[in-house]
């Protein structure tokens, strides 16, 4: 009955995840070389009546750069203009899906003063996703591998969504000193109970037979069918959601979540991650761990205690805003706190994360401030205030294309 009742959430929740439509790079292209160098890292399939972009930089787990977004844009703009595609797909290439965007050439670009440069990221990043949670054509995300942080992003608002054997979805932002960013404020919002809250402040990993039961995923298939899948889908000429779910549904595998899955302790992960402040819901997981001595609230509490003080707090009163808010307000509320974090006006914790976790590689980040005591409302308060006058906020294409809750 758990499990039913938290299919039942999912299911409602996807309805809300699903928004329907109303109507400067890291590199110059100075060469043709370079230019092609640029267009491998997003190939491009045609199909009968789709096209299909793979992520292709397998060595760096498919990271998001500031090229790959804007060439993400630009195709889905052109793509959505032309009556002869019906629908469009994305996958990955390698092991991956996409882990997120290149965070240590963010980290690199800070330390070299260019800011500018960090800015272009996001903005090209978070408009495409906007674009993607608007797009009028359907959309099938294949999220064969590690699904992180912004890979969520550049999926999760689209149409479908296919979890495999080998998914492994996280947004593990606060253990480098950021915030579940590229729409996860939306996205996490929107999942059943507290799941958003558990997930944004522990970067816990889910599988794809979990994705699928709490709505992240729309679709499961084991990994070795997915060429069957595709050959199916390239062979599709319609612009019909329905038919493309029931392809999906007919080649895919019906699964049920094990004995360790989350939806098997939902109530509990609502009654500790449903408290107001992130001290209390500390409290909860310590009282839940001497009463229960479960695994699960050891895990949460020693990822929380491993994280960012000020990305905790900050992040959950991200993910709590974005509960009423659409997408394009959730991304422009996310890029101001993206660029106040990077500003390192109040804290230098994204730079310190990404380089003990992903550069040298100590795992021992110091962070500022140290504890949860002493983060003042202030400094959380400072990510979520305006730019200021001389600098522009976030500009989606919100007069062509309206969001939905």
């Amino acid at each position: 009955m758990q499990f039913m009742k938290v299919l039942s959430l999912a299911q409602r929740s996807l309805r809300g995840l699903r928004l329907l439509p109303q109507n400067r790079s890291f590199s110059v292209l100075a060469t043709p070389a370079v230019d092609e160098d640029l267009k491998s890292e997003v190939l491009i399939e045609g199909k009968a009546s789709a096209r299909a972009v793979i992520l292709n930089r397998p060595s760096a787990l498919n990271a998001l750069t500031t090229n790959m977004g804007l060439r993400l844009k630009k195709l889905y703009e052109s793509w959505e203009d032309n009556s002869d595609i019906g629908f469009v797909m994305m996958k990955g290439s390698g092991r991956a899906f996409c882990a997120g965007g290149d965070i240590v050439t963010l980290y690199h670009l800070l330390n070299e003063g260019k800011v500018e440069d960090c800015k272009d990221f996001f903005k090209h990043l978070y408009t495409f996703i906007y674009i993607l949670g608007t797009y009028l054509k359907p959309h099938v995300a294949i999220l064969d591998g590690i699904t992180m942080g912004g890979g969520g992003g550049v999926s999760i608002p689209g149409t479908f969504r296919i979890a495999t054997d080998k998914t492994i979805f996280a947004t593990p932002e606060v253990h480098i000193g950021f915030h579940p960013d590229a729409g996860a404020s939306f996205y996490l919002s929107h999942l059943p109970g507290h799941l958003g809250e558990y997930l944004a402040l522990t970067g816990e990993k889910l599988n794809g037979v979990d994705a699928l039961a709490v709505g992240l995923a729309t679709h499961f298939a084991m990994s070795a069918k997915l060429s069957w899948i595709d050959e199916r889908l390239a062979k599709l000429v319609t612009d019909d959601p329905s038919v493309i779910d029931s392809s999906l549904a007919q080649y895919g595998d019906i699964v049920y979540p094990d004995k360790k899955s989350i939806v098997h302790r939902i109530e509990a992960i609502d009654d500790c991650f449903g408290r107001e402040t992130v001290e209390e819901i500390v409290d909860a997981l310590e009282s839940e761990a001497a009463r229960t001595n479960q695994d699960w609230c050891t895990s949460a509490l020693k990822k929380i205690k491993e994280a960012s003080p000020l990305s905790l707090k900050v992040s959950l009163r991200s993910v709590r805003e974005g509960r009423f808010q659409t997408l394009d307000e959730c991304l422009i509320r996310e890029y101001r706190m993206s660029l106040h974090n990077m500003s390192k006006v109040v804290s230098n914790d994204f730079c310190e994360g990404v380089r003990a976790k992903l550069v040298e590689k100590d795992l021992a980040p110091k962070w500022n401030p140290p504890t949860l005591q002493h983060v003042s409302d202030d400094m959380i308060d400072h990510h979520f205030s305006p730019l200021g006058e001389f600098e522009p906020e976030l500009k989606l294409p919100t007069h062509l294309r309206e969001a939905f809750i």
